[in-house]
């Protein structure tokens, strides 16, 4: 992986650090759009990391591809994962 791998940790692990808490709110019946808000804030953290290391990705991976006649299995790697975004 080319991404900030300290920072991409970092990351992970905060958005980890809140779906626990979002478990433990659900245990103890807390208020729903409170809850609702904890699991926004989890998602957003994780786009943030999904977009970083696709941006390095493509960046290093499909860039070092590119430099190539033959056909590039890198191009559909991130194509297929775009669509998924899409989708």
């Amino acid at each position: 992986m080319k991404a900030d791998k300290d920072k991409v940790t970092r990351a992970v692990k905060i958005a980890r650090g809140q779906l626990d808490g979002v478990l433990k709110m659900i245990e103890q019946d807390r208020y729903c759009i409170d809850v609702s808000n904890q699991i926004l804030a989890a998602q957003a953290i994780l786009k943030n990391v999904n977009r970083e290391i696709l941006h390095a990705h493509i960046r290093h991976c499909v860039s070092e591809g590119l430099h190539t006649d033959e056909p590039n299995p890198k191009i559909e790697e991130a194509l297929q994962i775009l669509d998924k975004l899409i989708s």
